[in-house]
């Protein structure tokens, strides 16, 4: 049998290539916009890729379907359920497609969406039973899928529960699970894993959602949970449901005298270096989202407007592209392209830059007794600061800035400060993007590093 996990570590996807390699067939599982890397071990495993099944309509990434049909001819499945605009065969639970030897069966699980399909793998070589299932958005290593981003979240987490205990933890507990999602994903909970697979026994002996055996108690649990909402999950529907696409989108270099025309004329400037590097110098009115870490495609969704022109700023050429490809796969794609040559292409023509202080977080104490005209602005998520935070200071989550917060002063100094340091790097390029003058990133710790300093914090 054939079986390959391929990841996609910005997102925290994980997609499938599942096939017999002597019969030579094969199919992808919740395939990612960029499909070269299942071609590539298609041809190397010598099968054909006849199949293309969606656990679901994705909301956190585009999907590969289009272009892997395009590619291969494969057939697209999905759930009927699903309803999407694009030529496919749809199927009912308890379907079964078989791959040679191999038997992929399907396991409807609705909850995190209602089409939502769990995909028990049979080796028929070896057994009649299921050794593994591909369990998409319903369960994780050590969490379990959000039921908001779809139907009513109440009604969400009513079906994931009936789906987890009425299907998916009926499995024996040998059964290996093979997750949609990774740790980092925004469709699940902070509680996920980055560990790529368990089994059923595991997850039902150590995952501590699947022992809330009470649905209204779990309920309660999963609500208690959730976190904000991205802003751009319905778009991203709406492209997963509508014609297939097949397209990328070009990204062209831009000189630097360009990217000022597009900056003048309203883009957005999006640098995806270092946050050091960042702070150090800047094109004006940028914002900072660093690629170099996970999670830059989630937080580009937050920030970009699928309306507004996107312009990257990088280190060289092949960050431009690489940005490029990521805003892509989350359904932003109106770009105007990349600075060519990087940021020491704009210095070379001295054109003019901005700064950010940086500020250790270990020096902030000092620096607000001081200094009384300080703000301090914490840009956590809303379970965290009321879990702590510095007294005094305001409120208002990275992704929620569209201004200088209500009650700031723009003209007085604002430290900006996270968890650790990493949010307030974003969130201060906005504040100076949105007028303020005088700003500062606090950086080497955050919020609870404050606590341990000895300084008190307010629940």
């Amino acid at each position: 049998m054939l079986f390959r996990q391929i990841t996609h570590d910005d997102l925290g996807c994980a997609s499938y290539l599942v096939g017999d390699e002597h019969a030579g067939v094969a199919a992808v599982v919740d395939p990612r916009f960029e499909v070269d890397v299942y071609l590539e071990l298609a041809r190397y495993m010598g099968v054909s890729i006849e199949h293309v099944f969606e656990t679901h309509n994705h909301a956190d990434h585009v999907s590969g379907h289009g272009r892997l049909a395009a590619a291969t001819g494969a057939t697209i499945h999905v759930h009927r359920a699903a309803a999407p605009q694009y030529e496919h065969e749809p199927f009912d639970d308890g379907a079964e497609f078989l791959l040679g030897s191999v038997t992929i069966r399907a396991l409807h699980t609705p909850g995190h969406r209602p089409e939502h399909t769990a995909f028990a793998l049979i080796d028929g070589r070896r057994g009649a039973q299921p050794w593994a299932v591909l369990t998409g958005d319903t369960l994780f290593v050590n969490g379990v899928a959000r039921p908001d981003l779809a139907i009513e979240k109440s009604e969400g987490a009513r079906g994931i529960f009936r789906s987890l205990h009425g299907k998916l933890l009926t499995l024996d507990d040998g059964v290996e699970i093979w997750p949609g999602h990774l740790g980092g994903s925004m469709c699940g909970g902070p509680g996920m894993d980055m560990k790529v697979s368990s089994t059923i026994g595991f997850e039902k002996a150590c995952n501590p959602t699947l022992a809330i055996a009470d649905e209204d108690a779990f309920v309660e649990d999963a609500l208690a949970r959730l976190g904000p909402q991205p802003p751009n999950f319905h778009a991203i529907v709406e492209l997963n449901t509508g014609p297939l696409l097949t397209d990328g989108v070009e990204l062209l270099p831009l000189a630097p005298r360009q990217v000022e025309h597009h900056r003048l004329a309203g883009a957005l400037l999006v640098d995806v270096r270092t946050d050091q590097q960042f702070d150090d110098a800047h094109i004006p009115g940028a914002i900072c989202n660093p690629m170099l870490r996970a999670g830059f495609g989630s937080k580009l969704a937050w920030l970009a407007d699928r309306d507004q022109e996107t312009v990257f700023v990088g280190r060289d050429d092949e960050d431009g592209r690489r940005a490029g490809q990521l805003a892509v796969a989350v359904g932003i794609r109106r770009l105007g392209g990349y600075v060519h040559g990087g940021m020491t292409s704009w210095w070379q023509e001295k054109r003019a830059v901005a700064h950010i202080e940086r500020l250790a977080l270990d020096d902030l104490p000092a620096r607000a007794d001081a200094d009384d005209r300080l703000q301090i602005l914490d840009v956590r998520e809303r379970s965290e600061w009321d879990a702590g935070h510095i007294p005094g200071s305001a409120f208002t989550p990275w992704h929620d800035i569209d201004g200088v917060p209500e009650g700031l002063d723009a003209d007085r100094p604002i430290a900006v400060v996270c968890g650790s340091g990493q949010r307030a790097a974003t969130a201060a390029s906005l504040l100076q993007r949105f007028g303020a003058t005088d700003v500062t990133h606090v950086v080497d710790g955050g919020v609870p590093r404050w606590g341990r300093l000895g300084r008190s914090l307010v629940c």
